[in-house]
Order: structure tokens, then C-alpha cells, then sequence
């Protein structure tokens, strides 16, 4: 992305769109029992709660009764049924990590199977958007956690602990290439969940094979453990090799959330929030998803950067839209253009 010399007033910036990531599904309920949701109701009541502080995306999870991360589609398509009712105006981001938490003591912190996967094109009411990882990695999100940010929580228990350690996130080219195929069939737009630069390269190439063909929506995961780390080099070479037309939310893990999320808001980028990234604010002091959104909200007011009404965000988002081809995409997105038959020396639109 360029930065030219205006682009940090606030009046040359895209309003500020807000991920709110409530559902926390790593954690078991009695690790923050003030926000974690159990109930349907509760999870609505979420929704709504963080529309009002002023987030206009909404990252999901289910959670069972049980206090577990659900793998049933029906609860999915319950939750979605009841948010968009209750909170129109807000883009609904079904988490494609679906379900990671370990079943119970001592078992993998593992996803589900391929074609369970898939299956989220087929939720019903359909999500605006689904995150989707790219390239099989390591995801020890324990790495960067230190006592503290575990104290009191079930990531105290050696076993949970050593579940998400050992976690990897499975999302090899075949999974890939279908996963965006079934998506884009379904009228659903894929949220690009990214490690780190060769996640982004991959990306490219699928957008210049055609395999993908519409806006650009990205998050940099700086979390760690085979993913980035939350170092400000990290973030800048990321933002750097990012085109200019797509859209990047910045998001990383427990007190690095606030300061990450700080930057993206003054340089014209999305921020993300909830109990899925921290359950802290200052150290020592925990602090809910609404808490967090209303956080973010001061600090833009304080920048004079707006933050986006749900209709905005949508728009900013371009909900909807697709291209018609890889060229389209190349051109809409800011890449430049395919190398044509013969054509020699560096590509650009013309």
C-alpha cells in the first residue's frame, strides 16, 4: 500500500470498520464467565452489545452448552438466522477455522475434516463472509502467552495447553482451490486469514489464475508461532507488499491487541477486536469485547478518524461484488496486470 503525504489525516482515510471477535472459542466459559457466551440468547445479545459500541463486523463462533466450540451446522444456522434479525446492518463472518477447541482432556486441538469444511457454503441463512487460511502452517498460540495472560484460565492445565501448541492450521492447495470455489457458488465472500508474506503470494497467484475473482479482503494474523509475530517490522513489510484497492483489518493476540490495533486505526487500516484476541487490557485487568470496541471507537474519535455506520461497512467491504475475471481482478485490486504473449519489461495498466 502506498502512504503518500496526506495519508495519515483522517479526512483522506476510508471510515474505521470494526471486527468484533466475541465468541472466544479457545477458551472454556469459566475462564472470563462475565463475557464468554453459553446460550443462543447469549450469543445474540453479543452481537448486539458490540454493534452498539460500534463494530460493524461480527467474527462467529457457536459454542455447545456444554461450554465447548460447536461443530454443528444447525447451531450456525441458528445463530445466523437470530443476527440477522437482530443486527441487520452488521457483515456476518463465519470463522472458517470451525472448531479448533480440544474435545476434552489431553485431545488435539485440531479442524475439522475437509468436506465438514466445506460445508460452511451451504450455511443457511448464507453468512456475507467466511475466513479462509491459506497454506498449511503451524499455529502455537501459546508461544507468544505469557503467565500472566494465562493466569487464572484453563491454559493453565498442561494438557490444553500443550493441545494448542502443537496446533496447525490444514490448508493445503486442493482444500483451498475448492473451498473458494464452493464460497464464491454460494454468493459468499472470502475473508483471506494470512500468516505472513508467502500466505499473500499464494493469494496473488490464485487471483492471477483465475481461481479467485472478486474484492480483496485481508487480515494479517500476527500472532506467532508459525504465523507472524506482532514486531512493527513484521506489520510495516506486510502493509507495504499489500495492493492498494484491498481491504486489510490488522489483528494480533492478548496486550499486543491494543497497541496493533492503534497503528491500523491512524494509518487508515481496520482494527479487530473481542475475547478470540485478548481477554486483557491492562495488564492484570481483564476487559470484555464490548469494552475493547468502545476502546477503539475513543481512540478514532481522538484521531478524527470515523468509525463506519453498518451500511458504510458493507460498502467498504463490497459486499456482493464480483469480477468478471482474473484481469478484472487484477486491475480492481491494484496488482498489476498478467504478463501478455510475448510482452517484455515490467507489467502495468494501462
Amino acid at each position: 500500500m502506498h502512504f503518500l503525504d496526506d495519508s495519515l489525516f483522517p479526512e483522506n482515510q476510508e471510515k474505521l470498520v470494526i471486527t468484533a471477535a466475541p465468541y472466544g472459542p479457545e477458551w472454556e466459559p469459566a475462564d472470563f464467565p462475565e463475557d464468554l457466551p453459553l446460550t443462543m440468547d447469549d450469543h445474540v445479545r453479543q452481537a448486539v452489545d458490540c454493534y452498539n459500541a460500534g463494530a460493524t463486523v461480527l467474527h462467529i463462533h457457536v459454542r455447545e452448552l456444554d461450554g465447548k466450540g460447536s461443530k454443528r451446522l444447525s447451531r450456525f444456522n441458528e445463530l445466523l438466522d437470530r443476527l440477522r434479525a437482530a443486527v441487520p446492518e452488521m457483515i456476518l463472518q463465519v470463522g472458517g477455522s470451525i472448531s479448533f477447541a480440544p474435545e476434552h482432556e489431553g485431545a488435539d486441538a485440531r479442524w475439522l475434516g475437509d468436506e465438514a469444511r466445506h460445508m460452511l457454503a451451504a450455511l443457511d441463512p448464507a453468512p456475507d463472509q467466511v475466513t479462509i487460511a491459506i497454506n498449511t502452517c503451524q499455529m502455537n498460540i501459546m508461544e507468544l502467552m505469557t503467565a500472566d495472560d494465562i493466569a487464572g484460565t484453563s491454559f493453565t492445565r498442561p494438557a490444553v495447553a500443550e493441545a494448542y501448541r502443537e496446533m496447525f492450521v490444514p490448508a493445503g492447495p486442493a482444500w483451498v482451490e475448492e473451498h473458494l470455489r464452493r464460497l464464491q457458488a454460494a454468493g459468499i465472500q472470502p475473508h483471506f486469514q494470512l500468516a505472513g508474506i508467502p500466505q499473500l503470494e499464494t493469494v496473488e497467484r490464485l487471483i492471477r489464475r483465475g481461481v479467485y475473482t472478486g474484492p480483496l479482503m485481508l487480515t494479517w494474523v500476527g500472532i506467532g508461532g508459525g504465523f507472524d509475530g506482532p514486531s512493527p517490522y513484521n506489520m510495516m513489510e506486510f502493509i507495504r507488499r499489500v495492493p492498494d484497492g484491498a481491504v486489510l483489518t490488522l489483528e494480533t493476540l492478548m496486550r499486543s491487541v491494543l497497541p496493533v490495533n492503534t497503528m491500523a486505526i491512524a494509518m487508515g487500516l481496520h482494527a479487530r477486536c473481542g475475547n478470540e484476541d485478548t481477554l486483557w487490557g491492562k495488564e492484570g485487568q481483564k476487559m470484555t469485547s464490548v469494552q475493547q470496541v468502545e476502546q477503539l471507537a475513543r481512540i478514532a474519535g481522538e484521531l478524527g478518524r470515523e468509525v463506519a455506520t453498518g451500511k458504510e461497512a458493507f460498502d467498504i467491504y463490497k459486499i456482493g461484488e464480483r469480477y468478471a475475471d482474473a484481469d478484472e481482478t487484477l486491475a480492481k485490486i491494484g496488482f498489476a496486470p498478467n504478463r501478455q504473449p510475448g510482452q517484455v519489461g515490467f507489467t502495468h495498466h494501462s
